[in-house]
């Protein structure tokens, strides 16, 4: 499962990377190796102010490197810490489709059956009819439109319930037959989001708290208003928008946030939280949960944050930012040319 809000090639990595880094090893560098080369490369990323967030390492449960760079408020002077939180962007989908997934487990729908079987009154009739719940969640829908785009009050920041994106995208024709084509969607995961709520009957972010959060033993995951962030989460900046190139200035991307996350995105996490659901899905706390071996990111102006899991070696990765990608997807693409080893 890999998925991105918005997908970056992870470009412009340092130049002090060891050449013999990028050729396939018969065997994965040992773990002191990691670490030199993490610190080598992470300490050069923040000092020219192209990584600011958290980093950790593990293997088999044991973190063997856990660092954090940056400013978390630049305006109030705070910095980041391991305990940080930041915006998960699209790694909310993984959690959506566990709450699907649930569902269908409980016998409360089929996958294959069509979206108005549990949504008769979905406001557009034709792709309620033709849509599938299993191919909104493989992103084979068709289901189109713009979640970012800005509600009729004018102002992102009331954006505050999953129904509130809604309007944003739900008379927009299909952009293809369901089912033929694969094209990444937003708001088919709002969608789904939607459909939480309607068949469980809980609020959505009630719902992921209640059967995923808390059997995982998360506890510091949640989608919480931007208005309302608890102390030490990340404030994102962002370069777009302020000029060209890696040394444009940095600016909150408030502008670009709505009220609350949804269904596909915008949640909080911090990556000790992030490593604990790994080791839940692991150790089965998760019901329908996916393989532990998940790689997948989430990435938007100002927030990048990915999660590697069953890396060769046995490794699992979680780089968390809080500036463009690719900042974090930088980190786990250098991890995954390290351990990379010939067949």
């Amino acid at each position: 499962m890999r998925a991105s809000l918005c997908l970056f090639a992870a470009a412009g990595l340092v130049a002090a990377l060891p050449a013999q880094a990028q050729t396939p090893q018969s065997a994965p560098p040992a773990r002191s190796e990691l670490v030199r080369r993490l610190t080598h490369v992470l300490d050069s990323l923040s000092a020219r102010d192209q990584f600011s967030g958290v980093v950790v390492l593990a293997s088999q449960g044991t973190t063997v490197f856990e660092r954090a760079y940056g400013m978390a408020d630049r305006e109030a002077g705070h910095r980041n810490t391991v305990e940080t939180a930041f915006n998960l962007g699209s790694i909310n989908k993984m959690f959506t489709g566990i709450a699907i997934r649930q569902l269908a487990a409980a016998g409360k729908l089929d996958l294959d059956s069509a979206l108005a079987r549990y949504w008769p009154d979905y406001p557009n009739r034709d792709a309620a009819r033709r849509v599938t719940i299993r191919q909104l969640l493989e992103h084979r829908s068709g289901i189109g439109g713009n979640i970012f785009g800005v509600p009729a009050s004018g102002k992102r920041r009331d954006i505050r319930r999953l129904r509130d994106y809604l309007p944003l995208f739900v008379s927009e024709p299909l952009q293809f037959e369901p089912g033929t084509g694969n094209r990444y969607s937003n708001a088919g995961y709002v969608v789904l989001g939607l459909l939480v709520e309607r068949l469980s009957g809980e609020d959505y972010y009630e719902y992921v708290r209640r059967h995923i959060y808390q059997p995982a033993g998360l506890r510091h995951t949640a989608h919480w208003p931007v208005d309302s962030l608890p102390p030490n989460t990340a404030i994102g900046y962002t370069r777009q928008g302020g000029g060209a190139g890696p040394l444009a200035p940095l600016r909150r991307n408030s502008q670009v946030l709505p009220g609350r996350g949804s269904s596909a995105g915008g949640g909080y996490s911090t990556a000790h939280d992030l490593m604990r659901f790994l080791e839940a899905l692991r150790a089965g706390r998760v019901p329908a949960g996916p393989p532990a071996g998940i790689g997948i990111a989430g990435g938007a102006p100002g927030l990048n944050a990915v999660v590697e899991a069953g890396l060769p070696g046995g490794f699992d990765l979680v780089a968390m930012a809080n500036l463009d990608p690719p900042a974090a997807e930088r980190i786990a693409q250098l991890l995954r040319e390290w351990l990379a080893v010939k067949e």
